[in-house]
């Protein structure tokens, strides 16, 4: 028996589409999501399903030369602008990203929105259904598709279908803001297995579900079975991780290491602090320009020793709110350089663009100081990254408590990014700290990055998969036949 085919359904493809000048240009895509699933179909016979980037015409035959670089069959899926500004810009973006991000003050429930977002969830089933085959297993990731599963339900489709969500799930008190709860909900109990970055948005996820639909919830340590009359769906707890070999050989390559002296010579006797983040108002830049500013404030014996370097890479550039982040951005950077740059010594270096990888590994290798302060965030990757390019054990980790990675990196130093006086101090220590206890965190650091892997993240994920048979009946061994009989979960 052949091995079951992985079909992968994400919002955008592994890859770019542009029309330009009348020729197409395919390009490689980026992104935390991207960058893990390419690990991923390495490992497995993969199709992968998504949105390309543009509003025309995309034929398959388009993508083959990229297909065959990541050994990946590729099937577009077409949407209008329409569809992109009210599904994409508008209900994932202006809705559930903020909410679902405890920011519900910044979401528009325009209902146009969700009636937009259902179009869409059935526009990537249609092309679920033209691919998959029954022994297939169909694994949609993330908060754009939370409908798709419901739709191949109703088609009669009975394929294994998993759900991963990248991001964080709020607390019952914030999502049942969402006007469409209890159908977001009911759609994503369609799965097989729904899986979460921590224990916390698996729990809230559970209570959300069992305040709102008619579901009965058992736990098994930290898996939930969720059961309705003749189905159930697993709910788990599997934190992603990075491709930690690869990218720790590429940290110890002569290109990387030629990069990270030239970043040192540039900037000769300084300890470096390093911030890398796409420009989103959730990666909390603002405070953390400020947190700086506060550490130049109360140890001016640091003036002329330190310098942060922020990464921003662009993003959404065309929404009003994150270019006026990107201003407060450039604005905050201006102030502060201007308050206490002295002849030699610039103390931020502001940098608003994407780097090629090597340079990127190099930046993480020439830092002293990681500060990876997230307001909120399903896991956080460059905190990870970080590590496994810390190939000499040398730099600390600063990390927001409020990043999924945090409940993994409990060697890092921890802060609320809320408190500007707070990572200050805990920016201070890391400066501060013993080579001997910086080597100790990080080599820690690096055995949980190397273990908690890409790899062993989906090859766990999806061997859960395995009990289910197509009928979607069968229960697991040692559950209770009666859902009635479950001892409900906490």
């Amino acid at each position: 028996m052949t091995e079951p085919r992985i079909i992968i359904v994400s919002n955008r493809l592994p890859v770019t589409v542009s029309h330009a000048g009348g020729s197409i240009d395919v390009k490689p895509s980026s992104g935390g999501l991207v960058t893990a699933m390419r690990a991923v179909v390495s490992d497995y016979h993969a199709s992968w399903i998504g949105w390309t980037g543009t509003d025309g015409e995309v034929k398959r035959e388009w993508l083959a030369p990229a297909a065959a670089g990541i050994n990946c069959d590729l099937f577009p899926v077409v949407l209008t602008p329409e569809q992109v500004a009210k599904f994409y810009f508008g209900f994932s973006n202006e809705i559930i990203w903020p909410l679902f991000h405890d920011l519900q003050s910044s979401c528009n429930f325009d209902p146009s929105y969700w009636n937009t977002y259902v179009d869409v969830n059935e526009t990537y089933a249609d092309v679920v259904s033209e691919v998959a085959q029954p022994e297939d297993i169909i694994w949609v990731h993330d908060y754009h598709l939370a409908l798709v599963a419901s739709s191949l339900r109703r088609r009669g489709i009975r394929s294994r279908i998993a759900f991963f969500q990248h991001i964080p799930f709020p607390s019952l008190d914030i999502f049942s803001k969402l006007p469409w709860r209890k159908q977001v909900l009911e759609a994503l109990l369609e799965h097989d297995l729904i899986g979460f970055q921590t224990p916390r948005d698996s729990r809230n996820f559970v209570q959300c579900c069992r305040a709102l639909t008619t579901v009965k919830a058992a736990r098994d340590g930290e898996a939930f079975y969720m059961h309705r009359p003749g189905q159930r769906s697993n709910v788990v707890t599997e934190p992603i991780g990075i491709d930690f070999e690869e990218f720790a050989n590429h940290a110890a390559s002569t290109g990387v290491l030629q990069e990270t002296h030239l970043l040192r010579a540039a900037l000769p006797g300084m300890r470096i602090v390093l911030g890398v983040d796409r420009l989103d108002y959730t990666k909390g830049i603002p405070e953390r320009l400020r947190a700086f500013e506060n550490l130049l404030e109360n140890h001016p014996e640091l003036h002329r020793t330190v310098v942060l370097v922020q990464i921003v890479v662009p993003s959404r550039e065309d929404v009003p709110r994150y270019r006026a982040l990107r201003v407060e951005i450039e604005q905050l950077v201006s102030r502060i350089n201007g308050r206490f740059t002295h002849t030699g010594w610039v103390p931020i270096h502001f940098v608003y663009r994407s780097l090629e990888r090597a340079q990127l590994v190099a930046h993480y290798r020439a830092a002293d100081v990681a500060l990876v302060t997230p307001l909120k965030d399903g896991m956080n990757l460059v905190a990870k990254e970080f590590c496994a390019a810390q190939v000499d054990c040398t730099g600390v980790l600063v990390l927001s408590e409020f990043a999924g990675a945090a409940s993994q990196m409990k060697e890092a130093l921890l802060v609320n990014p809320n408190d500007i006086q707070g990572v200050a101090e805990s920016l201070h220590l890391a400066l501060m700290l013993d080579p001997r206890e910086r080597r100790r965190r990080m080599q820690r650091l690096r055995r949980t990055v190397r273990r908690e892997n890409v790899h062993r993240w989906s090859e766990s994920f999806l061997a859960q998969l395995q009990p289910y048979l197509t009928n979607r009946k069968l229960q697991p061994i040692g559950q209770p036949e009666d859902p009635d009989r479950l001892v409900i979960a906490v």
